[in-house]
């Protein structure tokens, strides 16, 4: 992938970057982080755009259950309505009226639970992507940059006490040579 080519850029700019002696700081060029940063930007659309497909999909698909509910409840109250009118069959109407409602109930409840269902599972799977993309990209480079800090760290560490040596040497070197001899008054001219 594109992206993880201009994240390990930016590692490579890090680790040949000049640093400040004791500071543990580094030295980069801006523009060149911000041109890899756009990159990286550059790159990413795809994923948003599949996100924001999945959303408009999730509102379709529930608009269209809504419909479809409406259309339903519509079409069994206007059946009731038009067995009302001839009284001999009223109460079989109000019956089947009845029945309708809760096929009609149970038919936008499945949708809807349907619906809910499949959106859940492209949740689901967008959900994952983004973890693993979050993984790959992220995590990897937060652990580069750690580890360089470690480094750079261990490496003064060691300097410190490379000179704390050196200091105490030269200490135990001064103690142990003898002080020089006074010249003798022919030689001082």
């Amino acid at each position: 992938m594109r992206v993880l080519e201009l994240l390990e850029e930016i590692e490579e700019i890090i680790d040949t970057a000049a640093g400040f002696p004791l500071t543990g700081k580094i030295m980069v060029d801006s523009q060149e982080l911000l041109e890899i940063v756009r990159e990286i930007r550059a790159e990413l659309p795809d994923e948003i755009q599949q996100a924001q497909w999945i959303k408009n999909e999730r509102e379709r698909i529930i608009a269209e259950a809504k419909t479809q509910y409406e259309a339903v409840i519509d079409d069994a109250q206007k059946q009731a309505e038009n067995l009302v009118e001839n009284n001999d069959i009223t109460h079989k109407a109000k019956v089947r009226a009845d029945e309708l409602m809760k096929v009609t109930e149970n038919t936008a409840k499945q949708l809807k639970i349907g619906t809910y269902e499949y959106l859940d599972s492209i949740l689901y799977s967008f959900q994952g992507k983004m973890e693993h993309l979050s993984s790959i990209y992220f995590g990897e480079m937060f652990t580069n940059i750690e580890k360089a800090f470690d480094d750079i760290n261990s490496a003064l560490a060691a300097n410190r006490d490379e000179l704390k040596d050196m200091a105490y040497r030269t200490q135990m070197n001064a103690d142990e040579m003898p002080e020089p001899s006074p010249l003798p008054d022919s030689e001082k001219k």
